[in-house]
């Protein structure tokens, strides 16, 4: 069984709900979870892991709209984490990043190099939380044979993407997922997981479920 750490905790969602329902898909298909809320300390040594999750809101909060919160969250990655995820990718381990992962770390100028993309201030948004159909795109082992899908989440818009990204799967225009090789390991950005609601979409777990096992650079059952 392949071992995964979920990077969790943060603003504005329900990350306990959700880091144990993206758990929950994972196991399906053989992957062990570890939650923690201590980013800094699970990353202060290379964890014993084939996979890291990141499922958070944890960044510098530097827009003057979070001045009241900043004391309590603002978050900075430290160096030796940054190098512990990079030595995890260098030993071609997968890095699985979800929802609002494209937030996190904005201290780290080689974040957004790592993921592909990351959220930009001001120019990034998102609609309301509500129903949105998503588009598959490709013949990628993570998405082929998957029909397009409805479900309940936020859409993020106007992210810095890469030149060299190619989404996966889109809604209204908007890149969503996208997978790269890192380093001599697998990087995916799954943009939905705003709540439960999203994980509960089978279709959406279905591709969860391939997303790891094309990080753990293990066979991709097409067509389940």
């Amino acid at each position: 069984m392949a071992r995964n750490l979920i990077l969790s905790g943060g603003l504005f969602h329900d990350f306990a709900a959700t880091s144990a329902a993206l758990a929950e898909a994972l196991a399906e298909v053989g992957v062990e979870s570890e939650i923690t809320e201590d980013i800094a300390g699970a990353l202060s040594e290379p964890p014993e892991v084939q996979l890291i999750t990141v499922n958070a809101l944890r960044w510098q909060m530097a827009e003057d709209r979070f001045t009241d919160l900043r004391g309590e969250w603002r978050f900075d990655l430290p160096a030796e984490a940054r190098a512990t995820l990079l030595d995890h990718l260098d030993q071609g381990g997968g890095l699985l990043c979800v929802h609002s992962a494209s937030i996190c770390f904005d201290d780290w100028q080689g974040w957004p190099r790592v993921l592909g993309g990351c959220w930009e201030w001001p120019r990034s948004h998102h609609p309301p939380l509500g129903w949105t159909s998503v588009r598959v795109h490709g013949t990628h082992p993570v998405v082929e044979g998957l029909r397009d899908f409805d479900v309940v989440d936020e859409v993020y818009s106007d992210l810095r993407v890469l030149p060299d990204v190619e989404p996966l799967a889109s809604a209204n225009g908007q890149p969503l997922v996208w997978a790269r090789p890192v380093r001599r390991g697998r990087v995916l950005y799954d943009a939905l997981g705003h709540d439960t609601r999203s994980y509960d979409n089978e279709i959406h777990r279905t591709l969860l479920r391939r997303a790891a096992l094309w990080l753990l650079k293990r066979p991709v059952i097409v067509g389940d």
